[in-house]
């Protein structure tokens, strides 16, 4: 094996495959590669320890080793970058539209949109909150009270 290749092999390492896979330390139980899968996934972390936990019962050592495997080839998460997959993740990953945060983030292949219906009934009630906003600013700038107020405010 070539210097140039071992060096290439480390590279991809430290930039997590292109894909923004790392190992997560920071909430690691062991080594951290359940957190940093989970991470990637946007999964909880709960939930790739425990099918870690079941592919042990069903694989045993198999499962172990595929363990120590990810601990050899994924780098920790450079400290720079947040919990959530940072800006390499977000370089190499197609991004969807969170209509909750009102903000881009990674898609998920274990985040499911939601439905047309769900998301048109969402903007309709986020549209009438905007109107009942509305006509109290409208009640408010005819009353008597905004009134007493701008002529409190001029003195």
């Amino acid at each position: 094996m070539s210097h140039s290749h071992q060096r290439s092999f480390a590279a991809r390492r430290r930039e997590g495959w292109g894909m923004g896979l790392y190992r997560n330390t920071r909430r690691s139980r062991l080594a951290g590669v359940c957190a940093g899968i989970a991470d990637y996934w946007d999964v909880a972390h709960w939930v790739v320890r425990l099918l870690f936990i079941a592919a042990f019962l069903f694989t045993g050592t198999l499962a172990l080793w595929t363990y120590l495997a990810g601990w050899l080839l994924l780098a920790p998460r450079p400290r720079g970058e947040s919990l959530d997959g940072g800006a390499q993740a977000a370089l190499h990953r197609p991004m969807e539209y969170d209509e909750r945060r009102h903000d881009f983030r990674p898609q998920s292949p274990f985040r499911y949109s939601e439905s047309a219906s769900v998301r048109l009934e969402r903007a309709q009630e986020r549209l009438e909150g905007a109107l009942r906003r509305v006509e109290a600013m409208e009640r408010y700038v005819t009353s008597r009270r905004y009134r007493l107020n701008k002529a409190f405010s001029c003195l």
